[in-house]
């Protein structure tokens, strides 16, 4: 029999030794030659870092002209003066406290939003249920969503590019918070128009939020942060869906789930509490996101008039992006290797429940009572988590192209042994090692598509990756393919992403990118 607890406690204490091993207490307490070295010029330098923050931008240029001072010296076969380390430390610590800032504004605003997708997405179906829907108008709910978020979100990104991100961000809150006011009706129809703005708020969920933060971090000058950034929020998104759990569980239970009056098809209470609550986290993220952030736009080129007039309408926008796309081998293949992975993941999101349930039923037989589903789904976030710190110590000695060939090589493997498991143990050990690749994922391919796509189409690109994506997810959807079918499917689809990565590791790394 499965101790499910006994796992989580151990995943859990592996999880912090991770992530203190990635925190900056860890440099502090157990710090490196290196470290030594630049922590000797602390108090010299705290004055300059203290100017150099009321001056944002100037910490690029402080570093460059440092950096030429230094090659100077080099090469007559001395050290570096003492004053340009001191400048150079000034001007880490200045840009460490605008990343801090800017990670601060970013982090709040996202995390609601994540925290209003995560509230929702236990209860969908079981909302769909509860109004007496059969199976099949279900499954025609949800594709219609991920149709929406494939045909809508496509254009919906250039448009984000050309108006605004942080506007398009603003508009996700808007859209989403509607989708969360229609499931308050029994109506088909008014539930299928949910469906469909829900799909475009996803879409806008998984790729103008990370335009903007890639975007902020290029006009700051910050770009060697964007790692940490990802891993921040990766880190921080794990622990919203564990609170959202508890939180959406809690208000599903608050209120008896009933019609608003007799023979009324407006309802409330019951299934409804988790999206009531949804709502209310995207008026704040809304609000804060008009106050907080900035706009960011994708940068334009000198293009001529005919490109500058393709770019004044979605499709021209999203035509574009498409050619980019397609003749730059590197985006592509991020593109693909995005798609096979996510991909996987979602599958992965279906078939673990009925897996496990399977495999623990052909062990316990009638003594089997159900699974902790709150344990383990609290295991898996805790995995992402320790997933997202394992990146943060890889990065320092490794490129994210580097390490993403691990991660889906990693990521083959944990499939593998869940289709030749013959136990739930061994199973739930390796969901859990997939779970750390998600945590790994993540970070990596948000900085390596930071470095790959061009800023001017980068909502755009990001929306037309989620095309493939979309498509193995109506596949899986369409088809009844049993759970050690679909994982078969996943391990190939990681296989492939695995070849992919190692190719455009070679390009840019072999290559002297």
């Amino acid at each position: 029999m499965t101790d499910y607890n006994l796992i989580f406690g151990a995943v859990l204490l592996f999880n912090i030794a991770v992530t203190f091993r990635a925190s900056s207490y860890y440099k502090k307490y157990f710090p490196s030659p290196n470290d030594s070295t630049k922590n000797t010029s602390s108090e010299e330098t705290s004055s300059v870092a203290q100017s150099e923050e009321l001056a944002p931008l100037s910490g690029d240029s402080f570093r460059d002209n440092d950096k030429e001072k230094g090659d100077v010296d080099l090469e007559h076969g001395s050290d570096p003066p003492a004053d340009s380390k001191a400048v150079n430390a000034a001007s880490d610590n200045a840009a460490n406290i605008r990343h801090a800032q800017l990670l601060r504004k970013y982090l709040i605003v996202y995390l609601l939003a994540a925290l209003s997708d995560w509230l929702q997405g236990p209860y969908v179906y079981a909302l769909y249920d509860a109004y007496g829907y059969s199976q099949h108008d279900i499954a025609v709910l949800f594709v219609a969503g991920f149709g929406s978020s494939m045909v809508f979100g496509s254009f919906i990104g250039g448009m984000a590019d050309q108006c605004g991100r942080r506007k398009f961000i603003i508009l996700f809150a808007i859209i989403y918070a509607l989708s969360c006011m229609t499931k308050h009706f029994k109506s088909f129809s008014i539930l299928m128009i949910g469906r469909l703005l829900g799909g475009v708020a996803t879409s806008l969920l998984f790729s103008v939020f990370e335009a903007w933060l890639i975007g902020a971090h290029a006009s700051a000058g910050l770009m060697s942060h964007i790692g940490k950034a990802f891993s921040t929020a990766q880190y921080g998104n794990s622990i919203i869906a564990i609170v959202a759990g508890q939180i959406a569980n809690k208000a599903a239970n608050h209120a008896e789930f009933k019609p608003f009056s007799e023979d009324s098809g407006f309802y409330t209470g019951g299934y409804l509490g988790p999206f009531d609550l949804s709502l209310l986290a995207l008026i704040l993220c809304g609000l804060l996101a008009s106050a907080l952030w900035d706009e960011n736009y994708g940068e334009t080129t000198a293009d001529n008039d005919d490109n500058e007039k393709a770019k004044s309408s979605a499709s021209g926008a999203l035509k574009k992006a498409y050619h980019t796309t397609i003749s730059n081998p590197d985006i592509l293949s991020c593109g693909i290797i995005s798609s096979l992975f996510e991909g996987s993941m979602y599958i992965f999101v279906f078939m673990w429940t009925p897996a496990l349930t399977a495999l623990a039923k052909e062990e316990l037989g009638d003594e089997f009572e159900g699974l902790p589903f709150g344990v383990i789904f609290s295991t898996f976030m805790v995995c992402c988590m320790a997933g997202s710190s394992i990146f943060s110590i890889a990065m320092e000695k490794l490129k994210p192209e580097q390490l993403a060939v691990t991660v889906f090589g990693v990521a083959a493997f944990a499939f593998a042994m869940i289709v030749f498991s013959a136990s739930a143990t061994s199973s739930f050990l390796a969901m859990n090692l997939f779970e750390m690749c998600v945590g790994m994922y993540f970070p990596s391919m948000g900085t390596m598509k930071g470095m790959i796509v061009p800023e001017d189409k980068r909502a755009a690109i990001y929306n037309l990756f989620r095309i493939p994506l979309n498509f193995i997810v109506l596949f899986s959807l369409l088809t009844d393919l049993t759970p050690r079918v679909s994982f078969i499917l996943c391990g190939t689809m990681m296989v492939v992403a695995t070849l992919l990565q190692m190719k455009l590791r070679a390009r840019r790394i072999g290559g002297g990118k």
